[in-house]
């Protein structure tokens, strides 16, 4: 081509100036376009080194982005098992509220019967301290009971013996056996004439023991038991040993000797009573029917009764 141009423009020579024109313009048109591929190639070559690197780069974003997204998925799934377990969490701290409040109901039921027990626990001390206090009386009550009865059978037996009868006075209970043979004939109740003797010597002193005004306000009783030996049935030996103990009263009752006053005081406070066959009298295993025939005199205290509860209080305990 440069060939044919050499050749154009020496043929051309000849020719007039329009001619040279065109030449140069298609030169400088030849050139202008050379240099626009040149540019338009840079261009290219620019543009595709930068595609490949925004591409590379992109790759890159890619890349990172996928590493990303993966972390995320890697997230949610952690934040997805954190949310079950916060699930079983906030279960557990249900059924953890639930038995707080079922233990707080529990609660309010044992505080309930804590007020109660405190209650009864207070009414029991103050009964209990009430009962002490009633202790303490009848603690003093038979201390000085005791000492009282001491005092009557202490001064039965000196009065007794000072008049010398022949009567043997209990030193711990002060009761008096009278042998039934001074008073009775074998299997009667009429009361013989030795034995009412015995008595006028004998109910006199008694009584003038026992009613003394020192004595009226704890002396609560004066029992005459009429006892047999084992002989006979119980039914006849209960007959004769009830009505030698209702001779004997009666005979107390009608006796001269005794002021009005006496007389009025026994009828008060005076019984009369058969035990039968019921308290025979042994003498190393062998009954002494002698000594089971008998009539006993006893009194007793006012506060005897108490005395014998507390007795039995005090011996369960032991």
């Amino acid at each position: 081509m440069a060939r044919q141009r050499i050749h154009n423009r020496r043929a051309g020579r000849g020719s007039s100036g329009t001619g040279a024109s065109w030449i140069s313009y298609s030169d400088m048109m030849a050139a202008l376009l050379l240099i626009f591929v040149l540019i338009l190639t840079y261009s290219l070559y620019q543009y595709f080194s930068m595609l490949e690197i925004k591409t590379k780069e992109l790759s890159d974003q890619q890349i990172v982005l996928d590493q990303k997204t993966i972390a995320l998925q890697l997230a949610n799934e952690e934040l997805d098992a954190e949310k079950a377990r916060l699930v079983i969490v906030q279960g557990d701290l249900d059924q953890m509220k639930t038995k707080l409040d079922e233990k707080e109901v529990e609660l309010a039921d044992l505080q309930i019967v804590l007020s109660s027990r405190e209650a009864d626990l207070e009414a029991a001390t103050i009964r209990l301290q009430e009962q002490q206090d009633l202790l303490t009386i009848q603690a003093e009550r038979i201390d000085k009971l005791i000492g009282i009865r001491s005092t009557m059978i202490q001064d039965l037996s000196n009065t007794l013996t000072a008049a010398k009868l022949k009567a043997a006075v209990d030193p711990n209970s002060g009761d008096i056996k009278l042998d039934s043979s001074v008073l009775f004939e074998t299997g009667h109740a009429e009361i013989r004439q030795e034995g009412k003797d015995f008595l006028d010597s004998f109910i006199p002193v008694y009584l003038d023991v026992l009613l003394r005004p020192e004595y009226a306000d704890y002396l609560g009783e004066i029992i005459i038991e009429g006892h047999t030996d084992t002989s006979g049935t119980y039914e006849s030996n209960l007959k004769l040993s009830q009505n030698r103990a209702l001779q004997v009263a009666l005979y107390c009752l009608n006796m001269p000797s005794l002021s009005s006053a006496q007389k009025a005081k026994l009828q008060e406070i005076m019984t009369a009573t058969g035990r039968s066959e019921s308290d025979p009298v042994y003498v190393n295993g062998i009954e002494d029917k002698d000594a089971s025939r008998r009539v006993e005199f006893k009194f007793s205290l006012k506060d005897s009764e108490m005395i014998e509860e507390m007795n039995r209080i005090l011996s369960d305990g032991e």
